[in-house]
């Protein structure tokens, strides 16, 4: 194996130098594909790059740039301030109004980290054309930008890699002279370069990181030894943001997947959320949440389950206490579901905030005293077990104006099913 000329960076040295070298991005710059039509025809809108890490959003922004023969700007929303951000509008204003007048594109890497009076900064110079801004962003824009400025620019979504287009990614920094690793085609295994793309993730730029690294741990030891490679890459994590996007997508799949009865997606989520890291404790707290709203009465158990699951992980600990939440998650997945108790809470938090603080009926007042008693507390109360079958039939308890509102609805599915019959029974319905 032969060592690469330059000491840049694989990563560096494989970005792509024209837009048909991106990888894995076709549904934005393939034939026909939105943003490719916009470019060939001259256009240059404001727009947003939203996608996780390595997917080639910065270096997307440059080739933009260079497409439509902008000059270009780059700055970091952790950086920059208002001085970096009056200087590119300055700079801007120069090209437009030379001889040979330009526009200029401003990246903005990282552009959520940008506060509120940042992004407004931005606003007049989009608008009258001054700049035409390109954000990056690995968090959802619908979020993090201000409604004005997301306005103004249009959403490109980049796609993490498929494991073929890293491959191919891949093959190509094996082989392409000077900015490639200047190897043979055979130089490392075919299934380790599968290794690397698997590890990788969707992660371009993880993916050459790894290829160098093994690469080099290959000339070092003398050969592709396959216990060189596992000894380095080891157990990968998956993508997970602890608290972004994917956080958020990832516990709505498994709150999704235990209300639709699936234990299947439901330990698959699970497995997916404690292998990219997230705190065991806060998916306990979720299984308890979904036994509570999703269940409720339809069984019962679900909240003992659910209560006993988190206490076992808390005394076991990883990985022992995993399968305890995984018992969990099937069980609940398992679970007949009703949210009957879910939706009469909300019912009767809507019903006080509409009616404000009613009085409570006379009949069921307390009358500790005999003033109390005098002032008609209490006067028509009918004692339950005095009643036949141990239920005054008909007594009110629901203040004047809600008097025969029904709020919990009981389903016909799990025990829930034999509460709704005696609550008709109750009810005198039957």
């Amino acid at each position: 194996m032969s060592v690469p000329s330059s000491s840049r960076p694989l990563a560096d040295r494989m970005r792509p130098q024209t837009l048909d070298e991106v990888f894995g991005q076709e549904h934005l710059l393939g034939p026909g594909a939105p943003l490719r039509i916009l470019l060939d025809n001259g256009q240059c809108p404001s727009l947003v790059f939203w996608g996780p890490p390595g997917v080639g959003k910065t270096t997307l922004a440059r080739l933009v740039a260079r497409y439509v023969d902008a000059d270009f700007i780059a700055l970091s929303a952790v950086l920059a301030g208002v001085k970096e951000l009056r200087e590119a509008v300055a700079r801007a204003q120069q090209q437009a109004q030379g001889l040979l007048a330009r526009r200029t594109v401003l990246f903005v890497d990282e552009i959520h980290r940008f506060n509120k009076s940042q992004q407004d900064a931005l606003l007049p110079y989009v608008e009258d054309g001054t700049i035409t801004l390109i954000g990056a962003t690995t968090e959802n824009p619908s979020f993090e930008l201000n409604s004005a400025l997301l306005s103004r620019l249009r959403v490109m979504v980049l796609k993490p890699l498929t494991a073929d287009s890293l491959l191919g990614l891949l093959q190509r920094a094996l082989t392409l002279p000077e900015r490639g690793l200047g190897a043979a085609a055979d130089s490392l295994p075919p299934e380790w370069l599968e290794r690397v793309a698997g590890m990788a993730d969707g992660d371009a730029r993880k993916a050459l990181v790894l290829l160098e690294t093994v690469y080099e741990l290959a000339r070092a030891e003398g050969g592709a030894d396959d216990a060189v490679l596992e000894r380095f890459l080891g157990k990968g994590l998956r993508r997970f943001d602890k608290g972004g996007e994917q956080f958020y997508d990832q516990i709505s799949a498994l709150h999704k997947s235990v209300r639709g009865s699936d234990p299947d997606g439901a330990l698959y989520w699970l497995a997916r959320m404690l292998d990219g890291g997230c705190d065991p404790g806060y998916v306990a707290r979720r299984l308890l949440r979904m036994a509570v709203e999703d269940i409720g009465v339809a069984d019962p158990r679900a909240l003992q389950v659910a209560l006993e699951g988190w206490q076992a992980f808390d005394r076991l600990g990883s990985p022992e206490g995993e399968l305890a939440l995984a018992n969990v998650a099937v069980y609940l997945a398992c679970c007949s579901k009703s949210n009957a108790v879910y939706t009469a809470w909300k019912a009767v938090r809507a019903a006080i905030e509409q009616t404000g603080s009613l009085e409570v009926p006379m009949h069921i007042r307390n009358a500790p005293t005999k003033l109390m008693k005098e002032l008609g507390y209490g006067t028509g109360y009918r004692y339950d077990h005095d009643e036949p079958g141990g239920h005054a039939v008909g007594q009110q308890f629901l203040p004047d104006r809600l008097h025969g509102r029904v709020f919990y609805e009981p389903t016909d599915r799990g025990l829930e099913a034999r509460i709704g019959e005696r609550l008709r029974q109750l009810r005198g319905q039957t």
